[in-house]
């Protein structure tokens, strides 16, 4: 493995990269041809392109891409081409670059890139790779989080055309189909020797600091060696839509350090009964489940004034 700093170099010396573009996300078709464009006009050497145009070809592509010898992979998506991507490269020599084309783009704005290409493009051209952790859950690694309870049940049941038309607002508008006969789930999380018992339609565990493109809290990102375990609301489903809006109203003036926050390496979660797991948007299994921190499993192409731990 080369260390970061030469890695940087000999991206931004060779420009040796691959694009894989989803284009069943919510921009990707509309700007994949923009981004390859402007890749090849800002020196890039793109050793291959490729836009999955069909469910379940995502993995067979970055696989070929790979295997074409880049310094740089880039890929194009939502939160679930990222994850794929990610996961793929783990602790591989070899940098993930993002553009941030999908409808909420949470691990992106976790590592402070914005849903702009141009943007996006700028970073690959002037930033730095910096390592950052993955989560595990079971064994599948993720970028940003695992859901459990109604939001698996969510991502399971969301037409893609009405994510396509509507963006981030067809979770909501699902979620709010889904709920009215959504039973609440008895969640119980173990680490550190504690034992922590929820009643509540949904549970998550953070890898990244944003979830549904807000903040979780002012000091949760993707490279403190840490999960964030937490509870949307209790048992009542009017109790779920007002935490589930003061989350995301109040997200970036909360800390980690307040209720009801749980911040670890580790933990094993289990349900009265066994519940859907979704990971960064796709599903994965059900509950029980052990879900980890893989310490700076992964190398990004970031802005050149990120921290790097």
């Amino acid at each position: 493995m080369r260390s970061k700093q030469r890695l940087t170099e000999d991206i931004r010396r060779d420009r040796r990269a691959a694009l894989v573009v989803n284009t069943r996300s919510r921009r990707g078709r509309q700007l994949y041809d923009d981004a390859r464009e402007s890749l090849v006009a800002a020196g890039f050497d793109l050793l291959g392109t490729y836009a999955m145009e069909h469910s379940g070809d995502l993995e067979g592509l970055l696989a070929d891409a790979l295997g074409k010898g880049p310094d740089l992979l880039i890929a194009g998506g939502g939160d679930g081409t990222i994850s794929t991507a990610g996961r793929m490269l783990a602790h591989q020599d070899v940098a993930l670059g993002l553009l941030p084309l999908g409808t909420t783009n949470n691990f992106a704005r976790t590592v402070r890139i914005e849903p702009d290409l141009q943007a996006a493009i700028a970073t690959l051209v002037d930033g730095k790779v910096i390592d950052v952790d993955l989560g595990l859950a079971g064994d599948m690694p993720f970028t940003n989080h695992v859901g459990i309870g109604l939001s698996a049940e969510v991502m399971i049941s969301a037409p893609p055309r009405l994510k396509r038309l509507t963006g981030r607002i067809a979770y909501p508008l699902t979620a709010l189909g889904l709920l009215a006969r959504h039973r609440p789930l008895r969640a119980t999380i173990r680490a550190d020797g504690r034992e922590l018992h929820f009643h509540t339609h949904q549970v998550y565990v953070a890898n990244g600091g944003f979830h549904a493109g807000r903040p979780i809290t002012a000091d949760a990102h993707a490279d403190d060696r840490l999960l964030v375990a937490y509870p949307v609301g209790g048992p009542s489903r009017r109790e779920l839509l007002r935490e589930t809006a003061r989350n995301a109203a109040t997200g970036h003036r909360r800390t980690l350090h307040e209720r009801p926050f749980l911040a670890v390496r580790e933990l094993w979660l289990e349900t009265d009964r066994p519940a859907h797991v979704e990971v960064d948007g796709e599903p994965c299994g059900s509950t029980p489940m052990r879900i980890a921190v893989d310490a700076n499993a992964l190398r990004i192409m970031a802005p050149a004034d990120s921290p790097d731990h």
